[in-house]
């Protein structure tokens, strides 16, 4: 049984998918449009399982047959739509890797800039940091100091209305 719809190959087959990572090692952009179109055609035949099964059956249109051939022609659908971009995800996908792609710099070349002087050198991180905390400053930290019977005064706690008997607590 061929998997293969004109590119597009079925995102279950594990053929095809041993074929595209050899085809990556090759010519990885292609590889990349193909990985996105069967990853679009996935995201389409959960969208349309997930519509599927928001529809409420009754006991006459329940069976495990047509269930499977509902999940066949579904899939079958999803590729195809894959296959002429209708939704445009995988084109959202290629596009976004082949941005990041393109700003990635390897560990060869980064080093290379390093040595030539374009990038200042990397400053070691201790693995055992003298300061685990921030100090606290003590003149910062507000004090309130209470007296020790009758009412608190309005100008120790100025968030109160009135003046405040802890007796009554």
């Amino acid at each position: 049984m061929d998997n293969t719809i004109g590119n597009t190959r079925s995102y279950l087959d594990f053929e095809g998918l041993g074929q595209l990572k050899g085809q990556a090692r090759q010519d990885s952009k292609s590889a990349m449009r193909e990985t996105a179109q069967q990853f679009e055609a996935y995201f389409l035949q959960t969208m349309m399982k997930s519509m599927r099964d928001s529809i409420v059956k009754s006991d006459l249109s329940e069976n495990s047959t047509l269930d499977t051939y509902e999940s066949m022609f579904d899939k079958e659908i999803s590729v195809q739509m894959a296959k002429r971009n209708s939704i445009g995800l995988a084109d959202m996908i290629v596009k976004s890797l082949e941005q990041q792609q393109a700003s990635t710099v390897s560990t060869a070349e980064m080093l290379k800039m390093r040595e030539e002087g374009g990038l200042p050198a990397a400053k070691p991180i201790p693995l055992s940091p003298k300061e685990t905390g921030l100090p606290l400053n003590k003149e910062q930290s507000p004090v309130f100091k209470l007296p020790k019977t009758g009412p608190i005064p309005l100008s120790t706690m100025p968030m109160l209305g009135k003046n405040f008997d802890r007796s009554s607590l």
